[in-house]
């Protein structure tokens, strides 16, 4: 949750939002007027800043460009009237994370406060790269292994240009923790960095949201809107999952890398945008290449320099330093002692294959510490994570439930005319994996976010995307 600084003269908006974004969690300060709300920010800098355009006094775009040059990473969202959307744009351009026009959903105003508090965190939170960082409350890639060695000098080397960067790697291995560290040792370090989910986005809404709009350009598009990487302009825009990006975007990302420009939905003239992309993928490019499914040109635009970043089961070595680092992390992270773990536990960690890879690990690890009530994790406490069937699954290649799954393909593809399923198998069994984790923290997001492996605004947009109704009402956490 966030620390939110809201600046409005309306004395009625200010308590409503006071209300409605205590219920989601966050801490809620409030100013009447832009010099009040720039004081504020000089005393304690919040985790996000809603702004109001018209204020007595200094505007609130004057107590923008005020807030950004002393704090340019912390994210402002642009709150304005009807008649004055070409300055919020005009704002956005010049470094506001988004704005909203008056009046607005609630929904929608959640979800990009959401979004807004994440970017700040990841551009603010640093990624260490050492064996075992000194401090637990960091997020750090972790490991002495050879392969992991050669990652960190990578980075070292493509981080200071502007070198489009392509990271592959299985899910779970840390390639969003590599685009940061990239964005954070560039000579971009302090511009926006944008993180772009092409899976976490609907298709049908995905290039509005990468591109804009123009005003007209379909049903609903009364205003003109700056898409995310106009917005990123001078910084860093991270595409995750490029891989599975509709093939009619890819032509729009290419022409970015090649033109330096781009087009907003309805638009004919080109924009120019300075931004440098990083990328990355768990899917095999050269199949979809073979495929149909991804554009060759757009391939070798993307690959100038590409990372590799090895699956757990691969650097089993830094198995025991990473474990170290996340039973001190989580730790800290629930105000508990570090119990450390015996090495009966570190021989059934080392024992199992991690298809998951860090992130299961991870997860593995903070279950373990939930569950012991501070006692040393044993082998057993271990054992209850990885489950009997899992450790059969990574000998043998298959279990009970993969065989359950088998079935219920087959019959799909076999009762189905030709066509299409990926996306709605993979649709069907992503939203009964969101709904039972819900079910199990009892509505709480964040844990069950956690407990996924996703991000919350990502969890919440997929939420939304499947229309998810919970049977017990959706905890505020």
């Amino acid at each position: 949750m966030g620390l939110i600084l809201l600046v409005d003269d309306d004395a009625q908006l200010r308590q409503s939002f006071l209300k409605l974004l205590a219920g989601e969690g966050h801490t809620v300060l409030t100013a009447s007027t832009g010099e009040e709300g720039v004081a504020m920010v000089e005393k304690k800098p919040p985790d996000l800043v809603i702004l109001d355009v018209r204020l007595p006094g200094m505007s609130g775009l004057e107590a923008f460009q005020v807030i950004h040059r002393r704090e340019p990473k912390l994210p402002v969202i642009i709150m304005t009237a009807f008649g004055s959307t070409e300055t919020a744009i005009e704002a956005t351009k010049m470094g506001a994370f988004d704005y909203q026009l008056k009046p607005f959903e609630i929904p929608p105003m959640l979800a990009l406060i959401e979004q807004a508090i994440e970017a700040g965190r990841l551009m603010r939170s640093r990624v260490e790269m050492d064996a075992l960082p000194a401090s637990t409350k960091v997020e750090a890639l972790v490991g002495r292994s050879k392969a992991m060695q050669d990652v960190y000098k990578a980075i070292g080397r493509v981080a200071p240009t502007d070198a489009t960067v392509l990271i592959r790697g299985e899910s779970g291995t840390g390639k969003e923790l590599v685009a940061r560290a990239c964005y954070q040792h560039s000579l971009r370090a302090d511009k926006p960095f944008s993180v772009i989910n092409c899976v976490a986005i609907p298709d049908t809404l995905l290039e509005s949201e990468l591109f804009g709009y123009e005003k007209g350009a379909f049903t609903g598009a009364t205003q003109r809107r700056v898409g995310k990487i106009e917005q990123a302009d001078t910084g860093t825009v991270f595409l995750d999952e490029i891989g599975d990006m509709p093939f009619s975007i890819q032509s729009k990302i290419l022409r970015l890398l090649q033109e330096k420009s781009i087009e907003r939905l309805g638009g004919r003239q080109p924009i120019p945008v300075d931004v440098r992309i990083v990328a990355a993928t768990n899917r095999d490019l050269e199949k979809s290449l073979e495929e149909g499914r991804f554009r060759e040109d757009l391939y070798y635009r993307l690959k100038v320099v590409t990372l590799w970043l090895p699956p757990l089961r691969e650097r089993k070595e830094d198995l025991p330093l990473l474990t170290d680092y996340f039973l001190s992390r989580f730790s800290h992270e629930m105000d508990m002692n570090n119990p450390g773990c015996t090495e009966d536990a570190k021989e059934a960690l080392a024992e199992y294959n991690w298809p998951g890879n860090v992130r299961e690990l991870a997860n593995t690890i903070q279950k373990a510490l939930i569950f012991s009530r501070g006692c040393t994790l044993g082998q057993e406490d271990i054992a209850r994570i990885i489950r009997e069937d899992s450790a059969e699954y990574s000998r043998n290649g298959h279990d009970g439930i993969e065989d359950t799954l088998r079935e219920w393909i087959r019959e799909t593809l076999s009762g189905s005319p030709e066509g299409n399923l990926f996306d709605t198998l993979t649709d069907r069994f992503a939203r009964i994996l969101i709904t039972e984790a819900l079910n199990l923290t009892e509505g709480n997001r964040s844990r069950a976010a956690k407990l996924i492996g996703l991000s919350r605004p990502t969890l919440l947009s997929r939420i939304e995307k499947y229309g998810i109704q919970m049977k017990t009402a959706v905890k505020e956490d």
